[in-house]
């Protein structure tokens, strides 16, 4: 597989779940699909390594099916990848890279089933690769690594076919992106293609209806916010830290904290310390056993894995003790950081695979 694709493709995350996408270096863009952003501004940027980069999303095509994105953070070091000139044909084999279910980096094989799949108004590659969830806004390569198409949904109950977004229609868009103002959101008009920022129910240019609600922004609910709010309180944008419907992942420090909700019932705080030593056990499991000083948190095990948690009852974070439940999601966090390296210098416990390995 070319190597290029690999650093070059990224996830997207944000309170709606994840999807894929990839950099343009040439005009410092990333490309996924505008289902995948639909109804966020702003979103999570995700590499293999875990290293996250706030992005906002500056251009939607929804007929198109296309998004353009810009990014927080350096780019530079990231290799050209380019964008085919010249169409597939049928039988021709190609790879779908992204992150399908939100799980690491994948590449699939298969061959072009249909060069020019008609679907509504729009022509799109169909292929038997495989196609899941997650993979969406990500590129379709050639044997050559050229990027050959944006990967977009499948059809539902369908095995062995998925399709692409040709990418003559993404060229086209890149082409008009020197009159695009990048520090607003933008929309195409399907009629004159004319870019519009100002909200409206219609094209300024030519009177084009524009998609209904193609202005609104998702909300959260109020569990997200009294969440994103403790999580802002350590110090990290709650955009960042989303994976997805009520779900955050990410590092204070060296920790990793993962916040869910658990059967509507319960929220869960919790964070993967240290793995357990292979020798001299007796010492640390003492500790676990009769640690003082960390209540409302409780440590735990989960084979070899060292845990921190704190749960709290759903109905609990709209009572009395709401602000004392924030608080306590915060410095669970710090408890965390500091946890993970009094276990790893007073008991020889490794830090867990799920640690930031620049931060310890």
């Amino acid at each position: 597989m070319n190597q290029n694709i690999f650093q070059t493709v990224y996830k997207i995350n944000h309170a709606g779940g994840s999807g894929s996408c990839f950099y343009l270096k040439k005009y410092d863009l990333f490309v996924t699909n505008y289902h995948v952003v639909e109804g966020f501004r702003q979103v999570a940027l995700e590499d293999n390594n875990k290293n996250r980069y706030l992005a906002q999303v500056i251009l939607v095509n929804p007929s198109l099916d296309i998004a353009l994105l810009t990014a927080e953070g350096d780019f530079s070091a990231l290799p050209e990848i380019t964008l085919a000139g010249t169409e597939v044909c049928l039988g021709q084999k190609i790879n779908v890279a992204g992150y399908p279910f939100g799980m690491p980096f994948t590449a699939t094989e298969g061959t072009i089933s249909s060069p020019r799949q008609l679907i509504g108004d729009n022509y799109y590659i169909q292929t038997d690769a495989a196609v899941n969830p997650g993979n969406s806004g990500g590129p379709m390569f050639n044997q050559e690594g050229e990027v050959v198409a944006i990967t977009t949904s499948k059809l539902n109950n369908a095995d062995n076919m998925g399709f692409g977004i040709p990418v003559a229609s993404l060229c086209t868009l890149l082409e008009q992106t020197g009159k695009l103002n990048r520090n607003v959101f933008n929309i195409q008009c399907n009629s004159c293609e004319e870019f519009i920022s100002d909200e409206d129910e219609y094209c300024p240019c030519c009177g084009e209806k524009l998609p209904e609600n193609i202005f609104q922004q998702r909300g959260l609910t109020e569990l997200a916010a009294f969440c994103e709010k403790a999580i802002e309180n350590m110090g990290i944008n709650p955009v960042v830290a989303r994976m997805g419907y009520e779900s955050w992942v990410f590092h204070k420090g060296s920790s990793e904290i993962r916040m869910f909700v658990f059967q509507r019932s319960y929220l869960f705080c919790t964070s993967p310390l240290n793995i357990l030593p292979k020798k001299n056990l007796e010492p640390v499991l003492t500790y676990l056993l009769s640690a003082e000083n960390l209540y409302p948190y409780q440590l735990g095990l989960d084979g070899n894995q060292i845990y921190l948690s704190y749960r709290i009852h759903i109905s609990d974070i709209f009572s009395e003790f709401a602000d004392e439940i924030q608080n306590n999601i915060t410095n669970m966090a710090f408890k965390a950081d500091e946890m993970d390296n009094y276990l790893a210098e007073n008991f020889g416990c490794e830090f867990s695979e799920y640690a930031k390995k620049d931060a310890i």
